[in-house]
C-alpha cells in the first residue's frame, strides 16, 4: 500500500506541480463582502405549476452571475418551498440541497416531502436547483439534445482496453470543448463558492438572520464552504455522507484514490452479507467476490448477451461498472438488484433479460445531470492538465481498486482539458475550513458508505474543528432514515441539541433482510 500511494503521489507531483496556496482568513470576509454588495432577491412565491409539485410554492431568485460584479448580469435561481405545517411555532427556514453535483432540489421534491416530522412542522423547508442545474440556467455543453444524446451514447466509461482509453480521451476533449463553446460565460461561475454566495442571498431573501442548512454528499461540501465563508451567519449545519473539504479541492486525485478504495471495501461487505443471507435472498451468495471478478473479466473481453432471440440484452463493461457502483448506494433495493444483475450476467444466454432491463430502466442519470456534474466538478476540483496521463493513472488506481478505480477516475477526465476562464477560478476556496459558528456542526456518516467513506467524515470533523460526528453502523450512501439518526438530526436542527461525543447509531434494517411492511 505504501508503494501504491508513493506511485500515485509521484504521478501527481509530476503532472500537477506545486499546489495553490490556501486562501487566508481575509479571503473569507472578502467573499462575504462581495455577497453583501449584491441586491437581496425578491421571492414572489406562487403555486408551482410543474406536474408533481402542486403542493409546494415556487419562486425565482435573481442573483449575480459574477460576484465580483454584484450589480452586473444576473442569473435566475429556481427556488421551491414547503411551508411550515405549524406556522405558530415556526422557527425559520431550513435550507436543503441535493448532492451530485448536478442533483435537483425540484426533482427531489417530487419524490416526497422535502422534510417530515417536527422539521416539517417547525420550518419552512426551502430547496433549489443550484446554478448550472436544471431550472436554474442548466449548463449547456451541446448544440442540441440530439447531439448530447449521441455524445453520451457513444462514450464508454470506464474504458476497458487501450482502444477505449483513446476514445475516452477524445471524448473528454470534445466535452470540455463543447462546454466552452456553448456556455463559456456560465462555466466561469459554477464553483461551490458561487453557490454558497447564492445560499446567503436566499437567506436574506427569506428574512432569516442566520442560516439553518442540511445537505448530504456533495451538498455537505456546499455546507462546509458556506460555513467557512459565512461563519457568523450559521445557526446550524447538519451534514451527511461527508466530503473531505481539503481533499476535494486541494488533492482531488488523492481523494478519488481514497474513494475508490472505500468503494472496494463496501463491495467486500456486500459479498460478506450476501453470503450470510444465502442464495434465497442473494442469488450471488457463495464465492461472491470471485464470481463478481469473473463476470467483470468476461465483460472486459467483450459484451455479454443475456437471454436469447429478440428479447436478448447485450451489456458492455462500460454499461455494468457504473451501475455496479450506483447500486451500492442503496441497500434496500440496490444491493439485491446488484446481486440479480451479476447472477444474470453469469448465466449469459441462459439468463432472463427482463429483470436486468428493469434495473436499467429505474437507474441511471439524466444527461443534463452529467453535464452539470462535469462543469461544477471541473470548477471546484484540481486535476493535472494532461488528459493523456489518464491511462497511466488508471493503471495505478487499478492496483488499489481493481473494480472501481478507473470508474471514479475517468468520470472527470474532461477537467484535464477544461477551458477555465482567464485567470482560472480565483473564487475557488482551498481553506482554511475551521468552522467558527456559535453552534457546532452535526455530521452523520454510514460506516460503510460506497462514495463518501467514513474516513472522509473523520477528516471533515478535524478540518471543521467545531463539529460533532455521529457514525451509523450501516451501509449505503444515505445515513438518514433510521430512527436513531433521524431523531438526532431533528433534535439538532430544532433545539440545537448535540448528541454526546462518540454517539453511534444502529440502522433499523440490515442488507438482504426483509423490511417489515415492505
Amino acid at each position: 500500500m505504501i508503494f501504491r500511494k508513493a506511485l500515485l503521489g509521484t504521478l501527481v507531483l509530476l503532472l500537477l506541480g506545486t499546489a495553490a496556496p490556501a486562501v487566508s482568513a481575509a479571503g473569507r470576509s472578502a467573499a462575504a463582502a462581495r455577497a453583501d454588495a449584491a441586491e437581496t432577491p425578491v421571492l414572489d412565491w406562487g403555486p408551482c405549476r410543474e406536474p408533481g409539485l402542486e403542493r409546494y410554492r415556487c419562486a425565482v431568485a435573481l442573483v449575480p452571475l459574477d460576484y465580483t460584479r454584484p450589480h452586473g448580469k444576473r442569473l435566475p435561481l429556481a427556488v421551491i418551498r414547503q411551508p411550515a405545517a405549524d406556522p405558530a411555532r415556526r422557527i425559520g427556514t431550513l435550507f436543503t440541497a441535493v448532492g451530485g453535483p448536478g442533483g435537483s432540489g425540484f426533482d427531489a421534491a417530487k419524490q416526497g416531502q422535502l422534510a417530515g416530522g417536527e422539521l416539517a412542522r417547525r420550518f419552512d423547508v426551502v430547496s433549489f436547483d443550484q446554478r448550472g442545474i436544471g431550472r436554474s440556467r442548466q449548463v449547456r455543453c451541446f448544440a442540441s439534445p440530439a447531439e448530447q444524446e449521441r455524445f453520451w451514447a457513444g462514450t464508454a466509461l470506464p474504458p476497458a482496453n487501450p482502444a477505449e482509453e483513446r476514445l475516452a480521451e477524445r471524448k473528454s476533449r470534445e466535452l470540455a470543448r463543447g462546454c466552452a463553446t456553448h456556455d463559456a460565460e456560465l462555466i466561469g461561475h459554477l464553483t461551490t463558492v458561487d453557490a454558497a454566495s447564492d445560499l446567503d442571498l436566499l437567506r436574506r431573501a427569506v428574512g432569516d438572520r442566520e442560516t439553518t442548512f442540511s445537505g448530504g454528499s456533495y451538498a455537505s461540501y456546499l455546507g462546509e464552504v458556506y460555513g467557512a465563508l459565512f461563519p457568523g451567519r450559521v445557526r446550524a449545519l447538519q451534514l451527511n455522507a461527508m466530503i473531505d473539504p481539503a481533499g476535494y479541492t486541494g488533492d482531488t486525485l488523492g481523494m478519488l484514490w481514497r474513494r475508490s478504495a472505500g468503494t472496494e471495501e463496501v463491495l467486500r461487505e456486500f459479498a460478506r452479507l450476501c453470503t450470510e443471507a444465502g442464495a434465497a435472498r442473494c442469488p450471488l451468495a457463495g464465492d461472491t467476490l470471485a464470481r463478481n471478478a469473473a463476470v467483470l473479466a468476461r465483460l472486459k473481453r467483450g459484451p455479454v448477451t443475456v437471454g436469447r432471440g429478440a428479447d436478448a440484452l447485450e451489456l458492455r463493461y462500460a454499461d455494468v461498472v457504473p451501475l455496479h457502483a450506483q447500486l451500492l448506494y442503496d441497500t434496500a433495493q440496490g444491493w439485491p438488484a446488484l446481486a440479480e444483475l451479476l447472477a444474470g450476467l453469469e448465466r449469459g444466454p441462459d439468463g432472463d433479460p427482463a429483470p436486468l432491463r428493469e434495473i436499467y430502466r429505474v437507474t441511471g442519470f439524466r444527461l443534463d445531470f452529467l453535464d452539470s456534474y462535469t462543469a461544477i466538478s471541473c470548477a471546484d476540483n484540481e486535476f493535472p492538465p494532461v488528459p493523456g496521463a489518464w491511462p497511466a493513472l488508471a493503471r495505478a488506481f487499478d492496483t488499489a481498486a481493481p473494480v472501481y478505480g478507473r470508474h471514479w477516475l475517468y468520470q472527470l477526465q474532461a477537467c484535464a482539458s477544461w477551458a477555465a476562464p482567464p485567470g482560472g477560478y480565483p473564487q475557488r476556496h482551498r481553506g482554511p475550513w475551521t468552522l467558527r459558528s456559535r453552534t457546532p456542526a452535526l455530521l452523520v456518516n454510514n460506516r460503510f458508505d460506497p462514495v463518501t467513506s467514513v474516513a472522509f467524515a473523520h477528516d471533515a470533523r478535524r478540518a471543521l474543528g467545531n463539529a460533532r460526528l455521529v457514525v451509523v453502523d450501516g451501509h449505503g450512501h444515505n445515513p438518514l432514515g433510521s430512527a436513531c439518526a433521524d431523531r438526532l438530526r431533528e433534535e439538532y436542527l430544532v433545539d440545537l441539541r448535540l448528541p454526546a461525543p462518540g454517539t453511534r447509531c444502529v440502522p433499523d434494517h440490515r442488507p438482504f433482510e426483509p423490511v417489515p411492511g415492505g
